[in-house]
């Protein structure tokens, strides 16, 4: 998977197709954002644990492909930052395509000029503030808020955020995200032509029949529309 494959989609519509295909929805920490607005990032997980010291990211690079995506752990610290220009220089250089960290970056002004996109939960102007033991698996895998990820996994993020799946379901996964990405333009479509979307979804019809039939959800009323709001 790569950017362009992404292409006219967003992190909602693939976030929607997880749910759709009962994939759990794993999204980076609220307030996760891009350090250049706009950017739009999708790749194979690159993942590190920082403990302190840049050699870890120089380790991942020696067995990147072009492509990847550097997805660093950093235990989501606000207090330093991880990631500065020289990691994001070389991980361009690399061919990677893009880096996402959880904790804090700095130099923003040189990482926008880079050109990567690099998505954090912020900056700060001190880098790392001690040196730990690296720990065993630094290389095999990341925690991302409340998830972990491997290589086994895709990374997408735009200015909604960042999310991640397994790698295997992708072509499912977008091939349901441009479903609904079609869907909601259509829906949008008609709005804007007067169509209101409650008349689009019938939604006088399901009030009238939840009153027949309290347990009818709108999930399931809109299943037999293929209204793509909820499914």
């Amino acid at each position: 998977m790569n950017g362009r494959e992404f292409g006219g989609l967003t992190t909602a519509h693939i976030a929607d197709a997880c749910i759709r295909a009962e994939v759990p929805v794993r999204c980076g920490p609220a307030g996760t954002r891009a350090v250049a607005v706009g950017g739009r990032l999708a790749g194979r997980v690159l993942p590190a644990r920082h403990a302190g010291s840049v050699d870890v990211f120089l380790e991942a690079f020696e067995h990147a492909e072009p492509g990847d995506v550097l997805v660093v752990d950093n235990g989501g610290r606000l207090d330093e930052s991880c990631v500065g220009d020289l990691v994001v220089l070389e991980a361009k250089a690399a061919g990677l395509a893009g880096v996402v960290i959880w904790g804090l970056h700095r130099d923003t002004a040189d990482i926008r000029a880079i050109g990567l996109p690099v998505y954090s939960l912020g900056s700060i102007p001190t880098g790392p503030l001690s040196l730990d033991a690296r720990p065993d698996g630094a290389l095999e895998s990341a925690r991302v808020g409340e998830w972990t990820v491997t290589r086994d996994d895709t990374v997408f993020a735009d200015d909604d955020g960042v999310l991640f799946v397994p790698s295997g379901r992708v072509p499912e996964l977008v091939a349901l995200a441009r479903g609904i990405r079609d869907t909601e333009r259509g829906q949008a479509d008609r709005v804007r032509a007067g169509e209101t979307l409650r008349d689009q979804l019938a939604f006088r019809d399901f009030l009238k029949a939840r009153r027949d039939d309290p347990t009818l959800t709108f999930r399931r009323h809109l299943r037999g529309l293929g209204g793509a709001i909820e499914e």
